[in-house]
């Protein structure tokens, strides 16, 4: 194993991925040698392939090279054609819903039941929400001093979160689509985190107004939850009101305790960022056999990324255990073509310039080890953007692929903790979950000892199995959501700003 030099996933391939740089010259498998230096992560052709012939890995076809590639040759992102998508209207449904489960360790957790029975909070949160961009500054100010005056008073809350965000005035408020940011904002607010405590600082002249907010639950819309600055006498004022409110919230939350819950009460994100080659080889896998563990044990746990499922969506769909959910399912990918063609582009757009470095030609490529996250239970529901799942089991819920996009639309969907893959490397965080972060490479571990929560690059080189680190992976998410640790991010207080998913024009 020590030897080895390339991976092939599977037996169908005609080309596999260097583990390290590759000299040319040097024989990378038997009889096939490197006929130019090729980089870590990058394709080599283990066969002659044809001018026009197919590329295979993961068994499945990433395209048609444009010249002859004898073997031993560097194929990358110039080497290879895009194939059409597959279609979606005959996709085959429940032809591979039989899985053999394996055992979870544990079967129970440490979490605050929620209020109105959805899936438990993971962290005790005052989360105060905004109804507009406005605002943020003056939040800001009040949340530092919530923090650093009150919090301390209440010593059984994890924390407060500030849900500040760029949608809520300037926009095309009842455009078609504007239904989607709408979505997502009133289920932030509904996070189990957050304890049923509802919270809602306004300024007075927005266009989603409080009313709107709150429309699926107008009785929220009163006194003592909402606070409108521009009724305030002032600055002093805006700060006092936030600060008196946020403090009989906070009473209330100082009453939330944890208790022991099955697994059936723990809702899962999943998602990659800054992927390469491997994480469809390593860290992807680990995650899938994690979340075969949750769901074997009754949890819930939900994959996204619609430009990165597209191309193995037919995979999915023979997954679903019911024809309505494979409907959905291509319901989804159908409104997302669409509206990337209104932006006169397509899935294409999807690799980054770090994925191509990291061995990632198509997004083709990249779908066959984003998928692998999802491991290999039936999928009982399909979710659009920011919906809330009524089901327990494996959910795919429709986003965009963009890491800062698809996290606030799962956060929205419930989830209580996010386990996160990149075989690049990023600080990527959320402050109102924790998020455990899995590396494909071990380089990046060694680079960023104190950013990655564990490291599933020895399964490229056979020194680990994807059980075994997907178990390690397992027993971390049980502790972390627990409260009995943290994740690194979390530990280092990283977060991103939270970006809505808007599709509805800007006026």
């Amino acid at each position: 194993m020590d030897n080895k030099l390339v991976v092939k996933v599977n037996e169908h391939d005609n080309v596999a991925i260097a583990i390290r740089d590759l000299a040319a010259g040097e024989e990378v498998a038997p009889g096939v040698f490197a006929r130019e230096p090729i980089p870590q992560a990058h394709k080599v052709t283990l066969v002659d392939i044809p001018k026009g012939g197919k590329v295979i890995r993961c068994g499945v076809v990433l395209g048609t090279v444009f010249e002859d590639s004898p073997a031993g040759t560097w194929i990358n992102e110039d080497s290879l054609k895009l194939p059409i998508p597959p279609p979606l209207d005959q996709m085959q449904w429940g032809t591979n819903v039989g899985w053999n489960p394996p055992t979870p360790p544990v079967t129970t957790w440490e979490g605050y039941k929620s209020p109105d029975g959805f899936y438990a909070g993971t962290r005790n949160y005052l989360g105060i929400q905004t109804t507009v961009q406005c605002v943020t500054g003056v939040l800001n100010v009040a949340i530092e001093k919530i923090r650093r005056e009150i919090l301390p008073k209440y010593p059984n809350v994890d924390g407060v979160v500030p849900i500040n965000h760029a949608y809520g005035c300037g926009v095309a408020i009842n455009a078609t689509d504007a239904y989607i940011p709408q979505r997502i904002l009133r289920n932030i607010a509904r996070h189990p985190n957050f304890g049923g405590e509802f919270m809602l600082v306004s300024l007075g002249c927005e266009k989603f107004t409080p009313q709107m907010f709150c429309e699926d639950r107008p009785e929220d819309n009163n006194p003592d939850n909402v606070i409108v600055l521009q009724e305030c006498h002032g600055f002093e004022d805006q700060v006092n009101q936030i600060c008196a409110m946020a403090k009989r919230k906070l009473a209330h939350l100082n009453q939330r305790h944890r208790e022991t819950l099955p697994l059936s009460d723990l809702l899962l994100g999943v998602q990659c960022g800054g992927s390469d080659a491997f994480s469809g080889v390593a860290s992807n896998p680990a995650i899938g056999y994690c979340v075969d563990l949750l769901v074997a044990g009754g949890g819930t746990a939900m994959f996204s990324e619609v430009t990165e499922v597209r191309d193995g969506v037919y995979l999915i769909a023979h997954r679903c255990k019911d024809e309505v959910t494979k409907k959905k399912l291509a319901n989804e990918m159908r409104w997302y073509d669409n509206y990337l063609a209104r932006g006169g582009a397509d899935r294409s757009a999807n690799p980054s310039p770090g994925n191509k470095k990291g061995g990632l030609s198509n997004i083709v490529e990249k779908a066959m080890g984003s998928i692998a996250k999802s491991g290999s239970s039936p999928v009982v529901e399909v979710l659009s953007p920011g919906e809330r799942p009524t089901k327990h089991g494996l959910i795919y819920a429709a986003t965009p692929a963009s890491d800062m996009v698809c996290g606030p639309c799962q956060l929205a969907s419930g989830i209580g903790a996010q386990l996160f893959t990149t075989g690049r490397g990023t600080p990527y965080g959320l402050a109102e979950i924790p998020i455990l972060k899995i590396c494909s490479r071990s380089e990046v571990k060694q680079m960023w000892p104190d950013l990655i929560d564990i490291n599933a690059g020895p399964i490229s080189s056979g020194k680990r199995s994807i059980q075994d680190v997907g178990t390690e992976l397992f027993k971390l998410l049980i502790d972390v959501v627990s409260g009995r640790k943290q994740s690194l991010a979390e530990a280092h207080g990283l977060a991103n700003d939270l970006c809505i998913f808007n599709p509805a024009p800007i006026t």
